[in-house]
């Protein structure tokens, strides 16, 4: 694993927090802007049980997730990440992944509903800017 292009990876992750993620629903890919959290190359990201993503994943746990590339991203690094998702219910990580912002869905970190989904990488693509070319990395 190259250290240089993990740094560079974990520098994005540190600074980008909203994102996409994409499941796969009825055969289609659905996409939907969410809030991540990083520990190492592993991503975060709160729901409600209750949602389609929840079932998405539970057919099919291969999921795709857009990273960087925003307005507020002014060095125009992106990632693109390829993860295999589950559900992670432990009261520690809930409690260390709670944002306030979440509080507009979910009821708090001890919401019986409040879940996260553990995504956990097999291919990241970062690109520095629009116009570069992929580096990639395989775990």
């Amino acid at each position: 694993m190259s250290e240089a292009l993990k740094t560079k990876i974990l520098e994005l992750f540190k600074n980008q927090k909203t994102g996409t993620l994409a499941t796969i629903q009825d055969y289609k890919p659905y996409s939907r802007f969410m809030l991540f959290f990083h520990d190492d190359l592993t991503l975060y990201t709160a729901t409600n049980k209750e949602t389609h993503k929840v079932d998405d994943i539970g057919q099919e746990p291969n999921v795709h997730i857009l990273l960087g590339a925003q307005d507020a991203n002014p060095s125009g690094a992106y990632c693109e990440i390829e993860a295999t998702a589950s559900i992670e219910d432990s009261k520690d990580k809930k409690e260390k992944y709670w944002d306030d912002s979440l509080s507009k869905w979910l009821g708090g970190p001890d919401d019986p509903n409040y879940v996260l989904l553990q995504l956990k990488p097999q291919k990241i693509r970062y690109f520095a800017d629009s116009a570069s070319k992929a580096e990639v990395l395989e775990l």
